[in-house]
């Protein structure tokens, strides 16, 4: 485990460990960081951060991308061995998932204090801003936390939410926000606009890279993100309470301080979405920004958001997956496993020990009503104890040879879907899928099923000598 203070501290870790690639010569805000963003991700699963600190028409902008971009980041951001396995890593996530809570730290001053811009906001020239993708309707934040309270329960630390929401950049100081019903922010807004009151909320961008993280994890409404980011980090998680009472990480580079609108709503987007498509334009809640406060020399930090394989699928691999477990876990202690890596789980797979026949379908449909479930996974794959989610060539196996399409396919239609799916219809309305991929045991004796074969005798052993001489030999 480890704490880093800030951005700028993991950024620093990363050029140790050969993780930070350093631009000094000068690009243009469009096309060329989206670009080289999107071109780290096709170098492969190791791909760096990459650091701007040149850039056309500003005068000394500095603009960090794909800081979560790959397992090694990853690993890194976690504390662990950068060289870490990807079910490693799965499974020291859900380790210290089971900790919480942990606790805060509140401090009075902050890094983030050292510039206050209270007049005259103009976010066009106190943010480096530029288009991910050629056909986004305007300028979005992407990567920062969106810190809100319930008015109707103000004082309980435990269901004020810190969450990941894009942010249209729509005027000097407006933003819009793009919340959809499942995220927690909805019940804040929801209960502000019941009393006809404008909405609190604070906006912390550049920040270390845990409470990103949990940022982009779908905790229980009474989870608290920081008190989850202190059990993933092994350390108190250090914030500043703002004027209007909201927490802020303690190593943010800026933040915007502003009102969710009551009542108003305004078309947001397009913008390029993690399915890989543009999402098109809905009328979302605007946010007015009265404040924002940032270090001296700030690091903006931006997330490309592309056709998958892109940085947001790392974001969101762990910090789906892991939940999804233990919700599935707590009502069906078979499971094993769980792979929720692919484009924000609208697939997952499970692999689980089988009670009795019919069993693995339970346990699709449980994976369905989970927090997560409920808003995006779409199609459920259930395989046997012995098969690897996160291994794709053992999943493919099991769905070659341990599927029969007439009794192991369940679907169940006109279900609730994240509406950025672009497979919905209507918007927010899919058909979801179970595929039993296990082997049927009684009293389901469906085919024809022999014993399965195993490893020879000493695999184990070879595989571990063999594998330290071909990394000798390739030295």
């Amino acid at each position: 485990m480890r704490a880093y203070k800030d951005l700028r501290e993991f950024l620093s870790v990363l050029e140790q460990e050969r993780q930070l690639l350093r631009i000094h010569d000068q690009v243009l805000p469009e096309p060329d960081m989206a670009a080289a963003a999107c071109a780290l991700t096709q170098i492969g699963e190791e791909s760096p951060a990459i650091y701007f600190d040149k850039i056309a028409g500003f005068s000394s902008a500095r603009v960090a991308m794909n800081v979560h971009g790959s397992w090694c980041n990853h690993a890194l951001a976690l504390g662990m061995d950068k060289d870490a396995s990807m079910r490693d890593q799965f499974f020291e996530f859900v380790r210290r998932f089971q900790l919480y809570p942990g606790t805060l730290e509140r401090v009075e001053n902050a890094p983030w204090q050292e510039v206050v811009v209270d007049k005259d906001v103009n976010l066009y020239e106190l943010l480096p801003l530029f288009r991910l993708n050629r056909g986004d309707g305007g300028y979005f934040i992407d990567k920062a936390c969106t810190i809100s309270r319930d008015l109707d329960d103000w004082n309980n630390d435990d269901v004020e939410n810190v969450g990941i929401y894009r942010l249209q950049v729509k005027g000097r100081n407006r933003l819009g926000i793009q919340t959809v019903p499942q995220h927690d922010i909805a019940i804040h807004m929801a209960h502000a606009e019941e009393r006809g009151e404008d909405l609190p909320v604070a906006i912390a961008l550049g920040n270390e890279p845990i409470i990103t993280l949990m940022g982009a994890t779908p905790l229980l409404y009474d989870q608290l993100e920081y008190k989850m980011a202190a059990v993933m980090q092994g350390a108190p998680y250090r914030v500043v309470k703002t004027a209007k009472g909201l927490d802020i990480p303690w190593g943010s580079e800026y933040v915007l301080e502003g009102r969710v609108l009551c009542g108003r709503r305004e078309t947001e987007g397009p913008f390029g979405e993690f399915p890989g498509y543009y999402s098109g334009c809905h009328k979302y809640p605007v946010i007015e920004i009265d404040r924002v406060s940032h270090r001296k020399d700030p690091v903006y930090d931006a997330v490309y958001v592309g056709r998958p394989w892109t940085e947001i699928d790392f974001l969101q691999a762990m910090t789906t997956s892991a939940p999804i477990f233990l919700q599935i876990k707590s009502t069906f202690p078979e499971v094993v496993a769980v792979n929720a890596l692919y484009t924000h789980g609208l697939v997952v797979v499970v692999s689980t020990k089988i009670r009795y026949g019919g069993f693995a379908k339970y346990v699709g449909l449980r994976v369905l009503t989970t927090t997560h479930g409920l808003g995006y996974a779409k199609i459920v794959i259930v395989v046997d104890e012995n098969v690897d989610p996160f291994d794709l060539k053992q999943v493919m196996w099991a769905m070659s040879v341990k599927v029969n399409p007439a009794g192991d396919i369940v679907t169940i239609p006109n279900l609730a879907e994240n509406l950025l799916d672009p497979a919905c219809s209507p918007g927010g309305i899919a058909t979801k899928m179970i595929i039993d991929a296990t082997t049927p045991v009684a009293p389901d004796v469906r085919g024809d099923y022999g014993e399965e074969l195993d490893r020879p005798l000493g695999t184990d052993q070879w595989q571990t000598k063999l594998s330290g001489l071909v990394k000798e030999m390739r030295k």
